[in-house]
């Protein structure tokens, strides 16, 4: 049985398509990181943050310094919601990219019982954004901490969980600053993220 004109006519049109959405699905933008700095912040934190964040993600935008957003201010504590700031962070955040917020503010969200818990940082698990205050921090090594903290809630947002490995950036603080004890992401938090395009 010959193949006909028609037939030769089909089998183009299907090939055509095929390599067509395979070509689309292997130029799609990478995501981009954005840090959105919130008034306050030096530009040489900032600088700093961008450069290490550079160094194992290369798809990074720094946006202009704006102000707090008022609805996230909890006056009795003169503090900050970290999760009204990440819902706010999350509406400006182009989509299928991600957002970090940068502060030097205090922030706290509601953990367990506790209304208003003291926090470094929050971010979704996995999602568009994410928030990090130097608040909490050392002052005698604030720029490593605060390059660190933001890497860990970065890997929230790709998907990492807290992990159990004392030295891995997304070890749980629990409460206190272990950031000066950890020194990279341990060997299964490495691989989730070179799957995101991560480079580590």
């Amino acid at each position: 049985m010959g193949i006909t004109t028609k037939k030769i006519i089909l089998i183009i049109f299907i090939l055509t398509s095929f390599l067509s959405c395979n070509y689309k699905a292997e130029v799609n933008e990478p995501i981009v990181i954005y840090l959105q700095p919130f008034n306050g912040i030096p530009k040489s934190n900032l600088t700093f943050v961008h450069d290490e964040l550079q160094k194992v993600y290369p798809h990074i935008e720094v946006n202009e310094s704006i102000a707090l957003p008022e609805t996230a201010y909890y006056k009795k504590r003169n503090r900050y919601r970290a999760d009204s700031l990440i819902k706010f962070l999350e509406t400006i955040t182009p989509k299928g990219h991600v957002t970090i917020g940068l502060t030097d503010k205090d922030i706290s969200h509601t953990k367990d019982e506790i209304q208003d818990y003291g926090i470094m940082g929050l971010g979704y698990q996995p999602g568009s954004s994410c928030v990090v205050s130097t608040f909490k921090l050392s002052k005698a090594n604030l720029l490593e901490q605060f390059s660190k903290l933001s890497i860990h809630e970065l890997g929230h947002t790709q998907g990492l969980p807290h992990c159990s490995v004392k030295t891995c950036l997304m070890r749980d603080a629990n409460g206190k600053n272990h950031t000066d004890e950890l020194t990279g992401f341990c060997s299964n938090c490495k691989k989730h993220l070179s799957t995101k395009g991560w480079t580590l």
